[in-house]
């Protein structure tokens, strides 16, 4: 479990994280969202261990980042959004110069290096990291940050800047992480992505914490579900109540059951056959847009 208490970071005037707390369970992935400049990276590098706070408490297990570093890094693994990788070096050569950087034994490092390999679909052939695809790079640098076998990643924008087809592979792969009990905080610009994978999910703005919680909490606290009615109406007549039409079918929207059944009684007083009624939540980005404002 990871306990962040009132961590800020101030550099001169400005406070980068002003009062930010949050709990992040053993085995789960944690989102963290937010505009441009809301503080996302600063969090993600003191998470990391890469800077310290200039307040607050951060517990990791039962390490405290500010008391034993060293130990609570050992723990983690680190992807930032750009990855300067050592280009003239071959893949498995590189993910075992990390792993000697990490204490492992050479029995150890070959082992780990050979699974990463192959859950990444990394082929170790004889080929330089910088004649690499970006998006084989980025699978390079996963596999960089998993070679110590952590318990805790720490990845900011995993799939920025990545054909869909690898972004998907990522999003799958790290699915997988959390079913092997890793736990997982990242930052991601693609909230669709962060609404399917993460479980719990938090907003920063101007360095602050405005909400987290799960989807279901959030979209109860920032949105509200609508209804929509399709149906087909009468030939050459017009619902008497607010809708457009698409194809030969109508839509029409209610925002409570109340509504939905009112406007389900007009429909069919009327002569209408109500084909299908859907539920619309508000999205992730619908919300931080609303908070945004």
């Amino acid at each position: 479990m990871i306990e962040a208490s009132s961590l800020s970071k101030q550099y001169g005037d400005m406070y980068a994280l002003s009062d930010v707390s949050f709990t992040c369970r053993e085995g789960e992935i944690f989102g963290i969202i937010g505009h441009n400049g809301a503080g996302k990276t600063t969090l993600l590098k003191i998470l990391s261990g890469l800077i310290l706070p200039s307040s607050g408490s951060l517990v990791i297990g039962n390490l405290d980042l500010i008391s034993d570093p060293m130990q609570v890094r050992s723990q983690i693994g680190y992807l930032p959004e750009e990855s300067r990788l050592y280009e003239t070096m071959l893949v498995p050569d590189y993910l075992s110069f990390f792993g000697e950087i990490y204490g492992l034994d050479k029995t150890t490092i070959r082992a780990r290096a050979d699974l990463l390999l192959a859950q990444l679909s990394l082929q170790p052939e004889e080929k330089r990291i910088g004649n690499l695809s970006k998006g084989m790079k980025r699978k390079v640098a996963i596999a960089r940050s998993l070679i110590h076998d952590p318990s805790i990643l720490i990845y900011d924008e995993p799939g920025s800047g990545l054909d869909p087809m690898t972004t998907r592979f990522i999003i799958e792969y790290l699915k997988q992480l959390r079913m092997q009990g890793k736990t997982i905080i990242l930052s991601a610009h693609n909230l669709a992505q962060v609404e399917e994978i993460c479980d719990h999910v938090m907003i920063l703005k101007r360095g602050k914490v405005i909400v987290y919680g799960t989807m279901p909490e959030l979209r109860e606290q920032f949105g509200s579900i609508r209804y929509e009615i399709w149906y087909i109406y009468p030939e050459n007549q017009t619902p008497e109540i607010a809708a457009e039409l698409n194809g030969n079918l109508w839509m029409s929207v209610a925002h409570s059951i109340e509504e939905l059944n009112i406007m389900t009684g007009t429909i069919t007083t009327n002569g209408g056959t109500v084909e299908r009624i859907e539920s619309r939540y508000p999205s992730l980005e619908e919300i931080l847009v609303k908070i945004g404002k």
